[in-house]
């Protein structure tokens, strides 16, 4: 293969080409690694350009001979460049060749590696150059400027040199095109997978870069036609299978430069970022501005830190957020989330901070909220650690995985949706720092409260109601911790310009009868339904928080009219009716129902229930089969105070695995998870 590249440079009159060629050589011409073509031109000897001169019979002869490898006329004169380009190409030696813009040739198939190098000026830097050689009149000039000049092909691999300064700048520019186009390796991509990273590969033994010299690099940007990709960057030995000239790419990286086999790209460090003097700030413990933050944000999203300061910079911010600076922390996630526009004055939404088992309120708030005509473009995620998250829930029942378009249809069509928000407000900074962080158990509340204000902004969001459960298996443990937290949310909220509210609620226990999405789905329509055996806890926390989202409404004016108007959007099944037209619009599908297999744990003796362990039964839920199962799952049979007789149920397990059914089951057997005292009886 030719390692060398064809450098064909073209220029319009006035731009300078030949002093910058001249310039060039004389900077690259001692590496060995540059020649410039002597053009053959039927033209005498003289002042310029160094080259040979024919006449026209001795030019055609050489041309019948195939002496020429391109040719072409002009201004009554041949010019030809010779064969002898492709004997340097091959020894690996870069040419440069004075071309013509109007004649490009076509060597595809002859030259492996070919750029058209075009230089430019603007116009007014011609007009200046042309009229101080005093060539031409000012009309001809101003005719030449005014051509109209086609663009250049866009097969052709093609580099622009601007040369609007001076002669050692200008030199300079043309210089550094050609290292980076003459150091280019041909893809490969390699039979190896690199998970979610990225990696390549350069050959040891290389010939047009020193693979040493990346060693101690964290990233290269990998740069081709349109594309890029950054890595890490390995160094594969000779016999490894990578050719001198080429580059090798795992899987992932291959594909995410989306360019085949053998196309040629350049490669160069990741630059040094600007931010580092911000991140050497932070890690020692300096607070720092949104601004701030929202360069530190692009370059660790960007991979321009190796992996080792990206941890150090994230564990200290995390370690060290506080109200402080919770406000700049939101506002910079904001600048990497584009926003919905609902043209609304009055957009809802809510949070529930989570972990209690069978809270799923949210499928009856948004459809008593939609039904009073508020819209509410509910996103929610899936489950985690737990049994069931609200996103699994609605998935037993309709289709969650709406794109940004599909959400605005939905909300559009019936004033809400409950949607999965994989798909719509994903933050890859938050996969980056949860990468870290979560093996090492390090968590901050004011982090959570920064990323969840931030997506509820990017939803197009105005106000905003937060249940904050607090309990002894909750994530807050006391209502204080509640209360501090939620000065947080307001705090965040009124620094995005969203009116939030945080209300503190009793996570002592679950809520409902089922854990598991469709045992909770159950409930859920059991309340929408106005069942006599709907969970009533289940039902009077819906209506909580539906009666402080609708006193947002100014026809509205307060929590109590708005309880007065869920309790009534409830009872008449408009909130029913509702419910189903958003299932219709997301896209119906078949009723998920609980599992077949089941066991029902009992009491051994007549006894009082003492306590409830949701989060213990969450974990048998799993054990089940939940939440990828949706029919697997515990339904509920007992409350706390609850008085049992002997043998009495105490819950059910459900499942379709015989496997993951049995492992519940023992689960159970070993702890209950519920605590049982003397019977009061």
């Amino acid at each position: 293969m030719q390692t060398g590249t064809l450098f064909y440079i073209v220029g319009a009159s006035g731009v300078g080409k030949d002093t910058l060629i001249s310039q060039a050589m004389a900077m690259l011409a001692p590496t060995g690694r540059y020649v410039q073509a002597r053009r053959a031109i039927t033209r005498p000897k003289g002042p310029g350009e160094d080259h040979e001169p024919v006449d026209d019979a001795a030019f055609e002869h050489r041309r019948r001979a195939g002496g020429f490898l391109h040719m072409w006329e002009a201004h009554g004169l041949k010019y030809g460049l010779p064969i002898s380009i492709l004997d340097d190409l091959r020894a690996g030696r870069n040419v440069l060749a004075n071309g013509s813009r109007g004649t490009l040739p076509d060597l595809a198939g002859v030259v492996d590696r070919f750029v058209v190098v075009e230089i430019t000026a603007p116009a007014s830097v011609l007009k200046a150059r042309l009229l101080e050689r005093g060539r031409e009149s000012d009309a001809d000039i101003e005719a030449r400027l005014t051509r109209h000049v086609a663009p250049l092909p866009e097969r052709l691999d093609v580099v622009t040199v601007v040369n609007d300064a001076n002669i050692e700048e200008g030199a300079a520019r043309l210089v550094a095109a050609l290292e980076t186009h003459a150091a280019r390796l041909a893809v490969r991509r390699m039979p190896i997978s690199s998970a979610h990273g990225h990696i390549a590969y350069l050959p040891a033994d290389g010939r047009l870069v020193d693979a040493r010299a990346y060693a101690d690099v964290s990233r290269i940007d990998v740069i081709g036609k349109g594309a890029s990709v950054r890595a890490a960057v390995n160094i594969a030995e000779p016999g490894a299978g990578l050719a001198p000239h080429e580059i090798g790419l795992t899987r992932e990286a291959h594909a995410a430069l989306g360019l085949p086999d053998g196309a040629l790209v350049a490669i160069q460090r990741t630059p040094s970022p600007a931010s580092r003097k911000l991140l050497q700030r932070k890690i020692a413990g300096e607070a720092l501005t949104a601004d701030d933050y929202a360069v530190l944000f692009r370059d660790v999203v960007e991979g321009r830190y190796p992996e080792s300061e990206t941890a150090a910079f994230l564990v200290k911010m995390i370690q060290t957020l506080d109200e402080s600076e919770v406000v700049a922390v939101a506002r910079a996630r904001t600048q990497f989330m584009p926003r919905i526009a609902w043209n609304k004055p009055i957009v809802v939404d809510k949070h529930s901070l989570g972990g209690i088992p069978g809270s799923r309120i949210t499928l009856i708030v948004v459809p008593i909220v939609a039904a009073h005509g508020l819209l509410m473009p509910k996103t929610s995620s899936r489950a985690i650690t737990s049994a069931s998250g609200t996103a699994d829930v609605m998935e037993a029942i309709a289709r969650i995985d709406l794109d940004a378009a599909g959400v605005r249809r939905v909300v559009e069509e019936v004033g809400g949706c409950i949607a999965w928000n994989g798909r719509l407000n994903h933050s890859v900074l938050d996969d980056i720092v949860n990468s870290i962080t979560r093996p090492l158990d390090i968590n901050n509340n004011y982090w959570s409260v920064a990323s969840i204000l931030s997506k509820k902004w990017s939803a197009g969001s105005t106000h905003v109601v937060v249940d904050m459960p607090y309990g002894p298996r909750a994530k807050l443990k006391t209502l204080e911790d509640a209360h501090q937290l939620g000065r947080a949310f307001e705090l965040v909220g009124r620094g995005l310009g969203l009116e939030v509210r945080a209300k503190a609620t009793d996570g002592s226990g679950p809520v409902g009868r089922g854990i598991g999405p469709a045992l909770e789905l159950r409930d859920v329509v059991k309340v929408l339904d106005n069942a006599q055996d709907a969970p009533s806890d289940l039902r009077e926390k819906a209506l909580l928080f539906a009666s402080e989202i609708l006193s947002f409404d100014p026809g509205v004016g307060s929590v109590a009219a708005g309880r007065v108007r869920a309790e009534a959007l409830l009872a008449s099944g408009a909130a029913k009716a509702r419910f189903m037209r958003i299932v219709a619009a997301q896209g119906p599908v078949p009723l998920v129902m609980p599992g077949p297999l089941q066991h029902t744990v009992r009491a051994p003796a007549a006894s009082t229930v003492s306590d409830v362990d949701g989060w213990h039964l969450a974990g048998i839920a799993r054990r089940a089969g939940a939440p990828l199962d949706k029919g697997a799952g515990i339904d509920l049979l007992v409350r706390r105070g609850d008085t049992v007789a002997a043998h009495g149920a105490l819950y059910t397990i459900h499942a379709a695995s015989p496997a993951e059914f049995e492992a519940a089951v023992e689960m159970a057997g070993a702890d209950p998870g519920i605590a049982l005292g003397p019977s009061a009886v």
